[in-house]
C-alpha cells in the first residue's frame, strides 16, 4: 500500500509520535522512510538549549549552530526509529523555508506515498494565525497524509 513514507520531525513528542507511526506502517508495508527536518529558531533553541552559552531569547542562531542542531534533531528520529524497532535504513533530509512547504516538495521528490506528521509541534506564533505546518501539509500535498496525536 505504501512504498515510500515521509515523514515531518521538529524534536516535539507529537514528531516523535509520528515517526512511530511512520515505522510501524513500513514495517507492515516494507516501505522506505524519509525524516525531514526542516530549521527554524523554534527547533535550533529546542536542540541547543542544552549547550552553555547559548542564549535564546537574545541570540537567533547562525548558519552552523542551524546545521548542528539540524543534525541533532535527525539523529533524535533516527534513534527514535531504532527504539520503536525499525530495523531499516532511515533516510534524512534537512529542508529550508517554510516547513510545509519543503516536507511536501522533498515527498514529491521522492514519489512519497504518504506524509505523516505530529499534531502539534513546536511551530512558532504564525501557525496560530496561519495554519499549523500539519493542516498546510493536509491541505496541498498530492498523497495521503495521516497526523498523529
Amino acid at each position: 500500500m505504501f512504498t515510500t513514507i515521509c515523514v515531518g520531525y521538529d524534536g516535539s513528542e507529537p514528531s516523535d509520535n509520528a515517526v512511530r507511526m511512520a515505522c510501524d506502517l513500513a514495517t507492515k508495508y516494507d516501505s522506505s522512510v524519509h525524516v525531514v527536518h526542516t530549521p527554524h529558531p523554534e527547533t535550533v533553541a529546542f536542540a541547543m538549549g542544552a549547550v552553555a552559552g547559548y542564549h535564546v531569547a537574545t541570540t537567533m542562531p547562525s548558519a552552523e549552530e542551524t546545521a548542528k542542531s539540524a543534525a541533532v534533531m535527525l539523529e533524535k528520529a533516527v534513534e527514535t526509529a531504532k527504539a520503536a524497532g525499525h530495523t531499516g535504513e532511515i533516510k534524512t533530509h534537512v529542508g529550508e523555508g517554510d516547513a510545509a512547504k519543503s516536507l511536501i516538495e522533498y515527498a514529491n521528490s521522492v514519489d512519497s506515498d504518504l506524509i505523516v506528521t505530529g499534531r502539534r509541534g513546536l511551530g512558532n506564533l504564525s501557525a496560530l494565525v496561519l495554519g499549523s505546518t500539519s493542516q498546510n501539509v493536509g491541505h496541498h500535498a498530492s498523497c495521503a497524509h495521516l497526523t498523529v496525536k
